[in-house]
């Protein structure tokens, strides 16, 4: 599955991402500007979250909730080592069912739980972005 889109037409990708997501952790892969937080932020807010989410580059996790729901986004861009995910109590987080969202999830490849929605976000010469939902490999 995948769809093209503009930032203008943020929300319907936003839509489409939690509409194909089967579990409690999306996993969102792209370079760096892709506009993966920018994805997620569309996402919190029709998940109900009024205030906007922005980047844990720096703090690694945002929670956010909504009026009956939490959740988690993780940026991981700044990890040496993948067991430094385990230092903060990431599992825990996994295991709480509240969504959690990730980006660069790579750096936490031995981590990741056996079942997760993978989605890849590319930005086209034109500005144009390209989301596609990928199948996880057990």
């Amino acid at each position: 599955m995948q769809l093209s889109f503009t930032l203008n037409q943020i929300e319907k990708a936003a839509q489409l991402l939690i509409e194909l997501s089967t579990t409690s952790v999306i996993r969102l892969d792209g370079e760096m500007g892709a506009g993966k937080t920018t994805l997620i932020s569309a996402a919190t807010k029709l998940l109900g979250v009024e205030e906007s989410a922005s980047s844990p580059t720096f703090s690694l996790i945002n929670s956010y909730k909504s009026k009956n729901r939490t959740f988690h986004h993780f940026d991981f861009y700044r990890l040496n080592h993948p067991d430094e995910a385990l230092d903060f109590g990431f599992e825990e987080y996994l295991e709480s069912g509240n969504l959690c969202f990730l980006e660069w999830a790579e750096k936490i490849t031995p981590h990741l739980p056996l079942q997760y929605d993978y989605f890849i976000l590319k930005e086209q010469k034109n500005g144009e972005r390209i989301l596609e939902k990928k199948e996880v490999k057990t």
